[in-house]
């Protein structure tokens, strides 16, 4: 049996960044995306976001690939979202996204910034926030590919 810790700060949006993800939707959207990944055996630490993104930090089960994971996460979402009719301006998610590694130490700090996003995007921009977490990281990014 494997023993393994493999951490993701995960973000993305909605297509084109439409700010349509109203925060009355939000528990219910939180609590489907939480049983997606429960499904995958994976572990939700947290998740929340403001009108035009999400923020999820998870570990991933060994036998998971990340990219179908996020795909998995944003293809039920959205036709539950739809079906639902929870957010109805709702299109579909950005077809990127943005993942972090992160160390079991860090997951404190994380959470609580996840939790803060209502707060942190009063000062920060989406655009802002993004440039500097792929700064954080190390990341090289390309602008015309951040709107």
């Amino acid at each position: 049996m494997p023993y393994t810790q493999i951490m993701y700060h995960l973000v993305f949006s909605t297509k084109k960044r439409e700010r349509i993800l109203k925060p009355e939707g939000h528990e219910e959207l939180f609590k489907y995306i939480w049983g997606t990944i429960k499904n995958k055996n994976c572990h939700l630490y947290r998740i929340n976001g403001i009108e035009d993104h999400l923020h999820i930090l998870t570990s991933l089960h060994p036998t998971i690939c990340l990219s179908d994971f996020i795909k998995d996460i944003k293809v039920s979402s959205s036709i539950w979202i739809k079906k639902n009719n929870i957010f109805p301006f709702f299109q579909c998610w950005q077809e990127s996204y943005s993942a972090f590694t992160c160390s079991y130490s860090d997951k404190d700090n994380l959470v609580k910034y996840i939790i803060n996003q209502k707060e942190h995007h009063k000062k920060v921009s989406y655009r802002d926030e993004l440039i500097e977490l792929y700064q954080e990281a190390g990341i090289e990014y390309d602008e015309r590919y951040l709107f």
